[in-house]
């Protein structure tokens, strides 16, 4: 049995919030690494702004600021802020776990501690790693995709069809704003009977979300004024209420951004068994089998031409829905935890 501490110094969570509340990508799979790495029988740790210690479902909690860090571990994972990287010097082996496009830790504050350290650093998808170029300092360079939530992957194929449902489940400031103009212009009026229904808000990305509220709030503001389009806002809802919505939904429609470095958001609705339309913008089309279980779509008016197929085409949905049931699910996080079990030796 390893100690792996895991250090993160962003948003207040534990591993509780997944079922208390909406939880960013980034967060969701802090918890769901250490609690599978609990479950593989090491002894994990996190180091982080909770509100109170506490232990839940094999892993210890502990608020970062107090003193009581372990005095040494067998994998230190440094979780995106430079501030970690030194907080464990005599641990085994540090790695810094980056997430967002890495063009952040060309800042001097990270550079001199990934040239002075050399962590491994882990990417989150071939494309993210393409963000850090290869001259910037670090030691090996691992990409380790997220797993996809269990919760996610049990769904049976099924027997009828959705309704024309379209769901869009993404940071609204991830191109929301062009989806509502595509949708209004370009799919509902071909679809009659076609609905869009966006599950999105700030309240998935505690702090961060309220520093962005207003810019977020007139996107949601124009979503709501379109329900004549059939465009209905439904906020963010935990991880079980989503589940249920991708059960009925027919189409996951989302365009992709450059910030965009593994889709959390796709690689769920794939995993239920829902088509995905995209584009290739990030790594949204790293979450996507062209022709299989969706489309990328090379512009909007392609894109809409998709969506509107598998709206309204019965025998279309339903290769696809069987091959993202049958493709998307294979990588869980028993699978990345076994990665990041390799990186101790």
């Amino acid at each position: 049995m390893a100690r792996i501490v895991l250090a993160d110094d962003g948003i207040e969570f534990d591993g509780r919030t997944p079922d208390e509340r909406p939880l960013g990508g980034v967060e969701s799979s802090v918890v769901a690494l250490m609690e599978e790495l609990a479950a593989r029988g090491h002894e994990a740790i996190v180091m982080n702004k909770c509100k109170a210690a506490l232990s839940h479902n094999g892993v210890s909690w502990r608020p970062i600021d107090e003193n009581n860090w372990p005095a040494t571990a067998d994998l230190y994972i440094a979780n995106r802020g430079d501030k970690l990287l030194g907080r464990m010097p005599s641990t085994r082996r540090t790695v810094f776990w980056t997430h967002n496009p890495a063009g952040y830790l060309l800042k001097w504050r990270y550079l001199t501690k990934l040239w002075r350290i050399k962590p491994a650093v882990i990417f989150i998808g071939d494309y993210h790693a393409t963000t850090y170029p290869s001259w910037a300092p670090s030691g090996e360079r691992v990409v380790i995709p997220y797993g996809l939530p269990e919760a996610f992957c049990g769904a049976e194929p099924l027997i009828d069809p959705p309704p024309p449902r379209a769901v869009f489940t993404s940071n609204p400031l991830r191109s929301l704003d062009w989806l509502l103009d595509v949708w209004v212009g370009s799919i509902r009026p071909r679809v009659s009977a076609a609905e869009l229904h966006v599950f999105a808000g700030a309240a998935t990305y505690g702090s961060v979300g309220e520093a962005k509220a207003d810019a977020m709030n007139s996107v949601l503001a124009r979503t709501r004024a379109l329900e004549s389009d059939g465009v209905t806002l439904r906020g963010p809802v935990p991880k079980a209420a989503l589940i249920e919505e991708l059960r009925t939904a027919r189409l996951m429609l989302y365009r992709g951004d450059l910030n965009e470095t593994f889709c959390l958001a796709v690689g769920e609705a794939q995993a239920m068994g829902v088509p995905a339309v995209v584009e290739n913008l990030g790594s949204v089309s790293e979450r996507v089998i062209d022709g299989e279980t969706g489309f990328i779509a090379p512009d909007d008016t392609v894109f809409a031409d998709h969506a509107v197929a598998l709206l309204s085409n019965d025998e279309l949905w339903r290769s696809q829905h069987l091959a993202a049931l049958n493709q998307q699910r294979n990588w869980r996080w028993p699978q990345a935890a076994a990665a990041f079990e390799k990186l101790i030796t």
